[in-house]
């Protein structure tokens, strides 16, 4: 090759992107701008025209995903695979750099990754031997608040320093929690996920000499979806790259929507600030969707006051307008979009089922949809809810799996130990542990030598000892036998899926689940994970890989573009995706913006981007629904239409409204500045379940974080949260007897605790 053929597809902004070789560069890249092809295309001319050694270059996707594609993309271009080069997430990323360095932070390689499922039964322990109760400190609301320190690189010793003396009573008890929790992990030869990001930002500082070899290793990098980094994210790349600066990042800043799980919309903001003379390029020239959708996207997000500043355009000229549909309830709402896609699919050429998505902001809103797609037999598939890898018979067969590979992994043997049932119950296990930590002995080695203990029954010692017998004869097999053929025998050792099917109809489709696992671990192909990491991996086994390769799933890698099915998903899961046709449902105002918003600013503008997220996905048609009332939390709300649709031009819009509406079933409902809203005692447990708020009375009660409060129904419990005010004001409230509630205080009937 004498020349760079493949720069001639670029436009003249994604050809100023490419050519950029050396010092950092943003790339402002607008919604379906083709910033995978600038990616792909930028790695195969540092590669092809400036001679840069495949091995000398780390990308970083957001996705699993689209690190796959990235990787087949480049090798297209080259006509060869880029051997030696680094790709994937930055949790995958992380996992690799451990994998090599685990033993300089007191792990070792053969470390375990807690998915979100296991470190909140490891926090949930945590709590209770902290001496508190989890009925009154939710373990979720504990976990949230500790990834979030942890994505702000605040380690347990300084998040102790800053709230072990706090006025508040919450952040002084997960200060209790978090070193205890960390404790937990080490002595388990485990990390939670947050430690993917943590950890390596940890090695690089604590070891000047490893730092100094991956900058030389990786001189350019390449990091996707900047503007969804956090913290410790910011922080693994400026350590690799603030040396030689061939930093190339690439995102779109109105399309930040994760701050709510930690990302910084500043770190993309304030990128010519953190690399001096980074030159921008902009990428405005959209190729997915029609002028009237990009119109409307334009109109709606220039109502942000914090963003960069960019209008997106295209060569698609004309295209249907927009519909807004008002409809009766959610119901309604769910038979006329039917109504829509049965059509779509039947009329003239048809559109398949697979070019049609629904994309909603709360997965409860899922429920009136699937009812209605059922009755009518239309396939569909959902992204999100309850993901495959946190199904109850998946996690019991990769806890022993997890326990095969890891025998510190004191979270899989409980959870296994006496599943199916060998005579080991709550009593001998309790016994177990306290046997073993006298002895100081891992769980693993003590149910090896129960027979030892003088206090355990003897049904329940057999059980021990024929269990740690198994696990023992399956880690010696894991370093002879391929992960399929180890965990077919697993399985039919263990007779699972007789024990499945025993439990009836959902037994079996649980069988089918378990059936699906081991078909992945056939497939799983581990000359593949070896060519990608460009050595050799022969101190690991198939099984370890197999277990991280896991661990590193996230819902958006399971969507599956050709099956024949409608896409129903939420928008943040949506990003990165297009459809023909798209369907946003529930635009009311207090579920689209949720009400929270209305308290801070920022949350206000990132729910606005995500609608413009959710516009941007539609290449073709968009229709925009909403409900004049809906079921929310128990309660019905009534609302109106969500004020981010009336920043859209009413040239792009056409109004229609549902049968049911037109026979005069709907509720008219009165227009105001906040969201309105029906009785509502209990809003749930669901951050995502608020209901609608209305005006303001300065005369309500008011509550403070960690104040003990008594309910008429729930009972006693302390308030953990507070937000808005007056008549907005709403509590979390941690019960005693009944977990955690959300409730709006002016219907509330709460009282403070004065015992």
């Amino acid at each position: 090759m004498t020349s760079d053929p493949y720069r001639g597809q670029l436009n003249q902004e994604q050809r100023e992107a490419v050519d950029h070789f050396e010092g950092p560069v943003l790339v402002l890249a607008g919604a379906g701008s083709g910033k995978t092809r600038v990616l792909t295309t930028r790695i195969a001319h540092l590669i092809h025209e400036h001679g840069v050694p495949p091995d000398r270059i780390l990308a970083v996707t957001f996705t699993n995903k689209a690190a796959g594609e990235l990787r087949d993309r480049i090798s297209a271009l080259l006509g060869e695979a880029p051997k030696g080069m680094w790709t994937g997430t930055f949790h995958a990323l992380g996992a690799r750099l451990l994998r090599r360095h685990a033993p300089l932070l007191g792990w070792t390689n053969t470390f375990t990754i807690f998915d979100a499922e296991q470190s909140l039964r490891l926090i949930k322990r945590t709590i209770e031997d902290v001496g508190l109760d989890t009925r009154r400190w939710s373990p979720k609301a504990i976990r949230g608040l500790l990834s979030s320190a942890k994505n702000q690189l605040v380690g347990p010793q300084q998040f102790v320093e800053d709230n072990a003396e706090s006025f508040d009573i919450f952040a002084r008890n997960v200060a209790k929690v978090y070193p205890v929790y960390q404790q937990s992990l080490r002595a388990q030869n485990a990390f939670d996920f947050d430690d993917l990001l943590v950890k390596p930002v940890e090695l690089f500082e604590s070891n000047s000499e490893l730092l100094e070899m991956y900058r030389n290793r990786f001189q350019f990098l390449l990091v996707d979806e900047y503007q969804d980094t956090n913290r410790a994210q910011f922080r693994f790349v400026e350590l690799l790259a603030s040396e030689h600066r061939n930093l190339m990042v690439v995102g779109d800043d109105d399309q930040s929507i994760y701050g709510w799980r930690g990302a910084d919309i500043r770190n993309i903001l304030d990128f010519e600030t953190a690399f001096s003379g980074a030159h921008t390029v902009r990428l405005e020239q959209n190729y997915r969707s029609t002028d009237v959708i990009l119109d409307a996207a334009n109109a709606v997000i220039s109502e942000n006051v914090h963003r960069k500043g960019k209008t997106l355009r295209t060569d698609r000229t004309g295209g249907e307008l927009i519909t807004l549909v008002t409809t009766s309830g959610e119901t309604d709402e769910a038979r006329w979009i039917a109504d829509q896609i049965e059509a779509r699919a039947s009329e003239g050429p048809g559109l398949a089922y697979r070019e049609m998505s629904i994309l909603y902001r709360t997965n409860a809103q899922s429920r009136a949809l699937e009812d209605v797609f059922r009755r009518r037999g239309l396939p569909y598939q959902i992204v999100g809810g309850v993901r495959f890898y946190e199904r109850r018979e998946i996690q019991d067969v990769l806890a022993y799996l997890r326990l095969i590979s890891n025998p510190l992994d004191a979270g899989a043997f409980e959870r296994v130990v006496n599943y199916p049932r060998r005579g080991v119950g709550n009593t001998t296990l309790e016994r177990l542990e306290v046997w073993a930590d006298a002895e100081g002995i891992t769980l693993l080695e003590a149910a090896q030598r129960a027979d030892e203990a003088t206090d355990l029954p003897k049904g329940g010692v057999r059980g021990l000892v024929a269990f740690a017998d198994l696990v023992q004869r399956h880690s010696a097999l894991a370093s002879q036998l391929r992960i399929g053929e180890l965990l077919e025998r697993l399985v039919e050792e263990l007779a699972l899926l007789r024990h499945l099917a025993d439990e009836g109809p959902e037994g079996e489709d649980r069988a089918d689940n378990v059936g699906e696992l081991i078909a992945s671990a056939l497939d799983f192909d581990v000359e593949l994970v070896e060519e990608l990491e460009g050595e050799s991996l022969d101190h690991f086994t198939e099984l370890d890989l197999f277990l991280q390769q896991v661990a590193l799933v996230v819902d958006v890698d399971r969507h599956d573009p050709n099956a024949d099915a409608v896409t129903l998903m939420t928008l943040h899961n949506a990003k990165g995706l297009e459809f023909p046709v798209v369907f946003i449902p529930g635009l009311e105002d207090g579920l689209f913006p949720l009400s929270r918003a209305y308290d801070d600013p920022s949350e206000l503008e990132e729910e606005r981007r995500l609608f413009y997220v959710g516009i941007t996905r539609a290449e073709n048609k968009l229709y925009l629904t909403h409900a004049r009332r809906r079921r929310r939390a128990g309660e019905v709300m009534y609302g109106r239409l969500s004020p981010f649709v009336d920043a859209i031009p009413p040239s792009l819009i056409e109004k229609v409204a549902t049968a049911v509406m037109n026979e005069g079933g709907g509720y008219a409902g009165r227009r105001s500045a906040r969201p309105q809203a029906s009785r509502s005692i209990d809003l749930g447990s669901d951050d995502d379940d608020l209901a609608f708020d209305a005006g303001m009375n300065q005369d309500l009660p008011r509550f403070i974080k960690g104040e003990a409060v008594v309910h008429d129904t729930f009972g006693s419990g302390t308030v953990g949260e507070v937000a808005g005010f007056g008549r907005d004001l709403k509590v979390t409230v941690h019960f005693d007897t009944v977990g955690t509630k959300r409730l709006l205080v002016r219907y509330a009937g709460l009282r403070r605790d004065f015992d």
